[in-house]
């Protein structure tokens, strides 16, 4: 029991390090990015689309002449899909950083349970986790702490 009222002492300590104005901003910069992410990814699914749908309606008009375009045209799709992807995978990181501050732990290490640097949240206003943690977490030295 006195380890959990000091874990969430902690982490309240670590959250008080963030005034109201930073977290403000912090949640401003990432609903902007999340808006800039979405723009990209509709315009990306529409141009996608766009070609899949002349594809399938049979017009000849767009059908690339030789194989070596065709095949061309499948790798530039597949390229754009996982682009989308990522950018949907960024969506949900801010979406997860937009829940921390609503929930008080914005800034708090996942892994460590310490203050996340602000240079750090500048840069990467979605990050989880600190660097020193995610350099491990990216070589391997630790398992990702489970979600709550």
């Amino acid at each position: 029991m006195a380890k959990e009222k000091k874990t969430t002492k902690g982490k309240k300590d670590a959250q008080s390090r963030l005034s109201k104005d930073e977290l403000r901003h912090f949640k401003k910069l990432l609903w902007e990015k999340r808006i800039e992410i979405l723009g990209d990814v509709n315009e990306i699914e529409d141009e996608t689309l766009k070609k899949s749908r002349l594809d399938a309606s049979g017009d000849l008009s767009s059908m690339p002449i030789h194989m070596a375009d065709i095949g061309s045209d499948n790798y530039s799709q597949e390229l754009w899909l996982n682009l989308m992807n990522g950018e949907r995978k960024l969506i949900k990181e801010i979406d997860d950083a937009l829940r921390r501050i609503e929930n008080g732990i914005y800034g708090i290490c996942e892994g460590t349970g310490k203050a996340i640097p602000k240079t750090r949240l500048r840069a990467q206003p979605w990050a989880r986790y600190c660097v020193d943690f995610a350099r491990k977490l990216e070589q391997g030295l630790v398992t990702r702490p489970p979600a709550e």
